[in-house]
């Protein structure tokens, strides 16, 4: 990435050789740093230092999580951002060598590195950052000669600037948002390019995001206590409705198994604008009845009423402020 000129965190320029190592690259950068796992994903084997000491205990932490979860203990360290939002880029690239990106996602809501609430588009972005991002995005899926639909992950800071954090070289759980808004049926491209085919996306120019969509990720779990609940489905009624979509393999009968992640769906809202998104979502919300199980249904109708959410003035630590 750095070979490429996509902005990058400081930090090592490959795998630390041990905890003496860390220390003096975080005294050459400044604290605080991330330990991250090289090998990791979803927040294991990623630990935070506010200083020398705690970089010692994090060292250690860290490198026996990534062990057990991965089996390579291999960690790498960065600069840590404080209040950065979490930012993705949808690309796609094709067999002809035509690279783009459709736009953007704010993933900033997230609980333990796992997010809760997705949106495009972003309220953050004015018109110059969303096109210098854009521009990174799709110089990062050149950089790697990349063939398919994914996404390029950076974190904002608070002054503008941006960084790659990570590239998911898949289709992820948010995408039917830019969907939404782009009219871009991600899925088929996805399919299309894996058959060697030129994807069908307009120039560009020419695709341009409409109206604004929310995701809400309704997980089998406590609403409170974010305890996993597992068990049969007693009763399931879908909202319906102007600028709702629900994407689900549950119906009434079905039995929630404990062994597997807790999405049971994805209720995505949207409007001409994020207002109106968020009016609708409400209702959407209000109408959605699980039972049997708890979900996290109660949780999302709680953040739609938080002034800050609301406002947009959301970040990677916005969980952390509304659950205290």
């Amino acid at each position: 990435m750095a070979a490429n000129e996509v902005p990058i965190l400081p930090g090592s320029d490959g795998p630390l050789q041990s905890s003496d190592d860390a220390l003096v690259l975080a005294k050459e950068i400044g604290f605080p740093v991330i330990l991250k796992a090289s090998a990791g994903g979803g927040g294991r084997g990623m630990r935070l230092a506010w200083d020398a000491d705690e970089l010692q205990r994090a060292y250690d932490t860290a490198w026996n999580e990534a062990e057990r979860a991965f089996g390579d203990p291999t960690l790498y360290l960065e600069k840590y951002l404080e209040n950065p939002r979490h930012i993705e880029f949808q690309v796609l690239a094709d067999s002809t060598g035509r690279s783009i990106h459709i736009g953007e996602r704010e993933c900033s809501i997230q609980r333990r590195h796992q997010k809760i609430i997705e949106e495009a588009p972003s309220v953050a972005l004015s018109a110059e950052i969303r096109s210098e991002m854009g521009r990174a995005a799709v110089a990062a899926a050149r950089a790697a000669k990349y063939q398919n639909a994914g996404t390029v992950e950076f974190l904002l800071a608070d002054d503008g600037g941006f960084y790659f954090m990570e590239m998911n070289t898949r289709v992820q759980v948010e995408h039917p948002v830019t969907e939404i808004v782009t009219g871009v049926d991600i899925v088929k491209e996805q399919l299309r390019i894996a058959a060697g085919d030129e994807m069908k996306v307009p120039k560009r120019k020419q695709v341009r995001p409409e109206g604004h969509a929310i995701e809400f990720r309704i997980n089998a779990e406590d609403p409170e206590t974010f305890a996993p609940s597992p068990g049969r489905i007693t009763k399931l009624v879908l909202p319906g409705g102007p600028g709702v979509r629900v994407d689900t393999h549950i119906y009434s009968g079905y039995t929630v198994p404990p062994y597997y992640d807790s999405l049971i769906a994805k209720l995505l809202v949207s409007g001409r604008d994020r207002d109106e998104a968020i009016v609708r979502s409400r209702r959407a919300l209000s109408m959605l009845k699980i039972e049997g199980i708890k979900t996290s249904v109660a949780l999302h109708l709680r953040i739609l009423d938080s002034e800050e959410f609301i406002a947009g003035n959301i970040d990677t630590h916005f969980m952390e402020r509304f659950l205290s």
